[in-house]
């Protein structure tokens, strides 16, 4: 069974005391693809190192986290824009706006948002988007520049039933990961009318851990509590969802 991560922080400094046994511990949980979102440029060269170490298992993306978008922003635009020339990269994310921390940066949020879509479409590149009591502001940008050149995985999906046919209308696959095992996390309660062609795993490590770790430091291989979830919610063998949904993550990355 082979399952895929497409949202995991590998490089964060939460697994700097053992990052190996972290990654062995995924391996050995059956996870043998990880793709790992940019946050801002002060990541940029653990990520590398860590492609370097685990280049068969390892995927990067390149991009300017929405809470990281600060006064600098468009030097660390300028940064995505250089490493996406420099270096091969499979997405640009994680990119969109983030308005529960900072209400305050929003339209400086749209503008590195818009741009990095852009980046995305001149590389063929997907996008990955963070989406965080942002709904209405992501699908404006999102109709704007809707063509079949957009396309990507709305990360860590937690909106309603509506929201997600809407992203779906415009080419994105829903990434599903612990909030699917939490009792308030609703996306439980209608996923079963969402046909697994659009549904792609991930974890967000080290944030947001499934049932039974909630609060705790959450890491890849904890991905299949979310892959047991799932099968209890579409009633298909855990190995079926596995192979979908990885298959899914293939034609979003292209490989």
């Amino acid at each position: 069974m082979i399952i895929t991560d497409t949202h995991t922080h590998l490089y964060s400094e939460a697994f700097d005391e053992d990052r190996d046994q972290m990654m062995q511990r995924a391996l050995d949980a059956g996870v043998s693809r990880f793709f790992v979102p940019a946050i801002d440029s002060a990541y940029t060269q653990g990520m590398l190192d860590l492609q370097s170490k685990y280049s068969d298992r390892v995927f990067l993306m390149m991009g300017l986290h929405p809470t990281h978008v600060k006064d600098n922003y468009k030097e660390e635009l300028s940064h995505v824009e250089e490493m996406l020339n420099q270096h091969t990269y499979y997405a640009v994310g994680e990119i969109g706006i983030d308005l529960y921390w900072d209400k305050s940066t929003l339209e400086i949020q749209k503008e590195a948002f818009r741009f990095q879509i852009k980046l995305a479409k001149q590389h063929q590149l997907p996008i990955v988007i963070h989406c965080r009591e942002a709904f209405d502001e992501i699908f404006e940008i999102l109709e704007e520049e809707q063509s079949e050149d957009l396309f990507g995985i709305f990360h860590c999906f937690t909106g309603t039933i509506e929201q997600a046919h809407q992203a779906i209308s415009y080419n994105m696959k829903l990434g599903i990961g612990g909030v699917v095992t939490f009792k308030n996390g609703k996306i439980d309660q209608f996923l079963s009318q969402i046909d697994l062609k659009h549904i792609v795993l991930e974890t967000d490590s080290p944030y947001l851990a499934p049932k039974p770790y909630r609060g705790k430091r959450n890491e890849s291989s904890y991905i299949t509590k979310v892959l047991e979830k799932l099968s209890e919610i579409y009633e298909v063998p855990q190995e079926k969802i596995a192979e979908i949904t990885t298959e899914n993550s293939k034609k979003v990355f292209k490989i």
